[in-house]
C-alpha cells in the first residue's frame, strides 16, 4: 500500500515537472536572457524525457537516471532552461537507495559529469549568458544538490540492510528457540509414554488395574504433549482460521506436575522447593526445561532410579540470603 502511494507521488511529481519544463520552452525572449527557438515538439518531447520518467525511478532506477540525465543536459544545451535538475536528483537519490554502491556510486559520478558538462557548455559557450565562474556557481549547485540527494539514498539503504540483518538474526534466534522447544516437549513426553507403554505391557495379564493407571498416565501425559505442541506451532501459523487455546508458559509451579508424571514412568523424584519469591517468566521456564531435560535423560537411560531436583534459593532478606559479589550467601 505504502509503495503504490510513493508511485503516485513519484508521478506527480514527474507530471509537475513536465508541465514546467513544456512553460520553459514556451517562453519568449523578454529578458535578454537565450530561449529555447526549435519546434514546439521537440520542445514537448524533452520536457517529458526529464519529467515523466521519475514515476518509475523506484523501479527502474539505473535506467531512470540515464534518460533524466541526457534529457535534462540537452534542455540545458538548448536553452529550456537551466534549473538545478531537481528531477536529477530524484533519480540519483533512487539509485543510492535501491542499487548498491558498486553500481550506484559509478552512476551518480557519471551523471553528475555529464550534467556539469552540459550546464558549463550551455552556460558559458553555446549560448552565453554568463561566465565560467557563473557556470561554475552552477555547477556547484547542481553537486550539492544531487550529491546530497544520492548520498541520503544511500544511507538509507543502509539503514534498510541493517534493519533487515536484524530481522534475519531474531528469525535465526526464534527459529532456534522453537526447535529447542519442541525438543524439550516431544523427546520428554515420548520418553514417558515409552517406559509407562513397556510397564503397561509387562503387567497387563497379571496386574490390569495397574496396567490401567499405566495406560491413563499416557493418556494424560499425551494429551499434554499435543497441548504444548499445538500451542508452539500455532505460533508459526501467519492467519489461523481460529483462536488456538493457549497454555501457560511452564514455570516454577509446573515442576510438580512434571514430577508426578515422572513418578508415573517409575522413577522416584524428590522435589525442593526452597526460599520465596517468583523468578522470571523467562529463567522460570529454563528452569523448567532443565529440569525437563534432566529427568527425561533419567527415565530413558537409568529408570527405575531415584533422583533429586533441589532448587536454589532465592537471593533475598525475606528469604535469609543475601546477595554478594561473590553469589548468594545465608546470613549466619
Amino acid at each position: 500500500m505504502l509503495a503504490n502511494r510513493l508511485v503516485l507521488v513519484d508521478a506527480a511529481v514527474g507530471v509537475a515537472i513536465t508541465a514546467a519544463y513544456v512553460s520553459f520552452a514556451m517562453l519568449e525572449p523578454t529578458d535578454g536572457l537565450p530561449v529555447f527557438v526549435g519546434p514546439a515538439w521537440l520542445g514537448w518531447v524533452v520536457a517529458a524525457a526529464v519529467g515523466l520518467p521519475v514515476a518509475a525511478r523506484r523501479r527502474w532506477p539505473l535506467p531512470v537516471l540515464a534518460v533524466v540525465v541526457v534529457a535534462s543536459a540537452s534542455a540545458t544545451l538548448l536553452d529550456i532552461t537551466r534549473e538545478p535538475y531537481i528531477a536529477t536528483a530524484l533519480a540519483l537519490h533512487a539509485v543510492g537507495r535501491y542499487e548498491p554502491p558498486r553500481r550506484s556510486l559509478p552512476a551518480a559520478l557519471i551523471a553528475l559529469l555529464v550534467v556539469a558538462i552540459g550546464l558549463v557548455a550551455g552556460e558559458a559557450f553555446l549560448t552565453p549568458s554568463g561566465s565560467i565562474a557563473d557556470s561554475s556557481g552552477l555547477v556547484g549547485l547542481f553537486g550539492l544538490l544531487s550529491g546530497g540527494a544520492w548520498a541520503a539514498g544511500a544511507h538509507f539503504r543502509q539503514r534498510d540492510a541493517a534493519a533487515e540483518r536484524e530481522t534475519q538474526h531474531i528469525r535465526a534466534e526464534e527459529r532456534l528457540r522453537i526447535a529447542r522447544e519442541l525438543h524439550d516437549i516431544v523427546s520428554h513426553n515420548l520418553s514417558l509414554i515409552a517406559v509407562q507403554a513397556g510397564v503397561a505391557n509387562h503387567i497387563a495379564e497379571q496386574r490390569p488395574a495397574e496396567a490401567r493407571e499405566a495406560l491413563r498416565s499416557i493418556e494424560s501425559t499425551s494429551r499434554s504433549a499435543l497441548l504444548e505442541m499445538r500451542d508452539m506451532l500455532g505460533v508459526l501459523r501467519f492467519a489461523p482460521a481460529e483462536p488456538l487455546p493457549r497454555q501457560p508458559v511452564p514455570d516454577l509451579a509446573a515442576l510438580r506436575g512434571l514430577v508426578d508424571r515422572t513418578i508415573d514412568a517409575g522413577v522416584t523424584v524428590d522435589l525442593e522447593i526452597t526460599g520465596t519469591g517468583n523468578p522470571p517468566s523467562g529463567v522460570a521456564l529454563a528452569v523448567y526445561r532443565i529440569v525437563q531435560e534432566s529427568l527425561t535423560n533419567v527415565v530413558k537411560h537409568a529408570a527405575p532410579a531415584n533422583c533429586a531436583v533441589p532448587r536454589p534459593p532465592t537471593c533475598s532478606p525475606r528469604s535469609g540470603w543475601w546477595r554478594q559479589a561473590t553469589g548468594c550467601w545465608r546470613r549466619r
